[in-house]
């Protein structure tokens, strides 16, 4: 019995194929619910129902079933703040904070989390209350950071919680309560906040509040750094740098002291530094060290900038 064997196809035809099944798999996504809400988002939000215009932005800011697009977001969150929706104040304000999609202007993001907050946006809160404690856009105020992370933590929103912890285990703002601490921390990285993870893992390593573990903290810190929190980041490096908790690993601890450097955290830099003249994990390059010293001090690390010469006595 003979076997039919079907024509070579030739590239042509292949290309045609591929682009009929690329129509047809565009056609099927056009038909999932997701697009379809995105749809009657965009339709209920052009008739003035501001709530909507909120929710589509996020959905722009995410590339949630719609292209990705910040700008477009950021209008329409400024539409659903006019229109008094709370949230859409405080992410307009967050993103004017990050100078995402919007130009970059603190004083404009306190006002629009202030705003936020007022109408009831925990969120806003908790990110107001950051602006206070690192002074953006408004005179710095870890006595009013307390409170506003207090009130929204309160309310459920997590990001406080953690803030709040930190301060608990500093004693800014607040008491010094380094068990009141850990409960927030614990609440907070549980809740899958970052800063949670890394500020609980601090503690772990140290031994304060809870028993000193650095596999934990190192466990910890992965957490954060996955989180993209920045300091997670520098403080994994350093985990596998000094062999904390996990194997040492000087390549490992480069790569995470770049990825914080990159995102301005001048310890991480001054630490990359340090790996470059040493050639630990990376060449031995002089320049590369000069280099990672200097963005160091830019970027506020003290102890990488030169040394001021003393006045003539």
């Amino acid at each position: 019995m003979r076997t039919s064997i079907p024509p070579r196809q030739t590239p042509r035809e292949g290309v045609l194929r591929f682009v009929m099944l690329l129509v047809a798999a565009f056609a099927l996504a056009g038909c999932h619910p997701g697009n379809q809400e995105a749809k009657r988002l965009h339709r209920a939000c052009e008739t003035g129902e501001v709530a909507s215009c909120n929710r589509l932005a996020i959905r722009l800011q995410q590339g949630q079933y719609v292209l990705k697009d910040d700008g477009r977001a950021g209008d329409l969150f400024a539409r659903a703040c006019r229109g008094g929706v709370g949230d859409g104040c405080a992410s307009l304000g967050v993103m004017h904070h990050l100078g995402t999609g919007v130009a970059r202007d603190s004083a404009r993001a306190s006002t629009l989390l202030r705003q936020g907050c007022d109408a009831g946006s925990m969120d806003g809160c908790a990110r107001l209350g950051v602006l206070y404690r690192e002074g953006a856009g408004t005179p710095k105020d870890v006595v009013k950071a307390a409170t506003l992370f207090r009130r929204a933590c309160d309310a459920g929103q997590q990001l406080a919680c953690a803030h709040l912890g930190a301060l608990h285990v500093a004693g800014e703002g607040v008491g010094q309560d380094v068990a009141r601490a850990v409960a927030l921390l614990q609440r907070s990285c549980t809740g899958k906040v970052a800063l949670g993870c890394g500020e609980l893992g601090s503690l772990h390593a140290a031994g304060n509040g809870v028993p000193r573990n650095d596999s934990t903290a190192a466990a910890l810190f992965k957490q954060a750094c996955d989180g993209d929190d920045v300091v997670g980041c520098f403080r994994l490096g350093a985990a596998y740098e000094a062999g904390s908790g996990v194997t040492q690993n000087y390549e490992r601890s480069a790569e995470l002291y770049r990825e914080a450097c990159e995102d301005r955290h001048g310890e991480s830099c001054y630490r990359l530094a340090g790996l470059y003249e040493k050639g630990a994990g990376v060449s031995r390059q002089t320049r590369r060290a000069v280099t990672f010293t200097r963005r160091a001090c830019a970027y506020g690390h003290a102890p990488a900038c030169p040394a001021k010469p003393k006045a003539a006595s």
